[in-house]
């Protein structure tokens, strides 16, 4: 009747799950800080009226709209051996790059993709986060002598933090569950480098068809992602 113990144990013991859950740290802990610095400093951008500010509102919105698998397909090719990417590479110098085929770099490449997948994503509530922030503060930053360094760290990041807050967490919670990419031109590999836990855990489920198994690695998700972000809302909150 204890079958559903002997899942974890085993998951516990199995040096696969520990290098699925090591590769799913390290990607999370790369692509969650970058997506949000590269959104905020969009977001500030776009949020200052600046000549050809719209253009870039555009360019950065457009991947919001294209399907995961469209954006991962069109990756896909760039990343090829002969694809445009190295063909750039090759024009300034550099050796051709392995990228999805190399351990070193299918993980880093994955991020780069996911990272254009979501940053726009981002970047819309970073931005409805700035132009929250009552026009009275500025105005009042101004007759002081405030330059916009100051008006960012005085008045701007402190009255958005909440905003913050939630893309950081949205963002570890989504990325934890990226599993397109992965699924369409990796499947985890080359050698494991790419096997995040979300893609593992159809991997048990589907394609194995170990449905007790899969369950058992459903909680322990569930329980790392609410440690997770209770250590994100207490950093946060703290800084508050």
């Amino acid at each position: 009747g204890f079958v559903g113990f002997e899942n974890y144990a085993y998951l516990l013991s199995s040096p696969q799950f520990w290098s699925t859950v090591r590769v799913t740290a390290l990607f999370l802990i790369i692509i969650v800080p970058l997506q949000t610095v590269i959104a905020l400093a969009l977001a500030l951008l776009l949020a200052e009226r600046l000549p050809g500010v719209s253009v870039v509102r555009v360019l950065v919105f457009i991947p919001v709209a294209a399907p995961a698998a469209v954006a991962t397909l069109v990756w896909g090719l760039a990343f090829r051996p002969q694809g445009p990417i190295n063909a750039v590479l090759g024009a300034l110098g550099i050796p051709e790059q392995p990228f999805l085929t190399s351990p070193d770099q299918a993980l880093m490449a994955m991020i780069i993709l996911m990272s254009w997948i979501g940053v726009g994503y981002w970047t819309l509530f970073l931005l409805g986060g700035i132009q929250a922030v009552p026009a009275e503060l500025y105005e009042a930053a101004a007759l002081d002598g405030a330059g916009w360094w100051r008006c960012l760290w005085s008045i701007t990041l402190p009255s958005m933090m909440r905003t913050i807050l939630f893309v950081v967490v949205a963002n570890t919670v989504a990325s934890s569950l990226a599993f397109v990419p992965v699924q369409i031109l990796t499947q985890g590999g080359p050698a494991g480098s790419t096997r995040l836990y979300i893609y593992d855990l159809y991997n048990t489920t589907f394609l194995l068809g170990d449905v007790s198994l899969g369950q058992a690695q459903v909680v322990l998700m569930l329980v790392m992602l609410i440690a997770i972000t209770g250590v994100q809302f207490r950093m946060l909150t703290k800084e508050k």
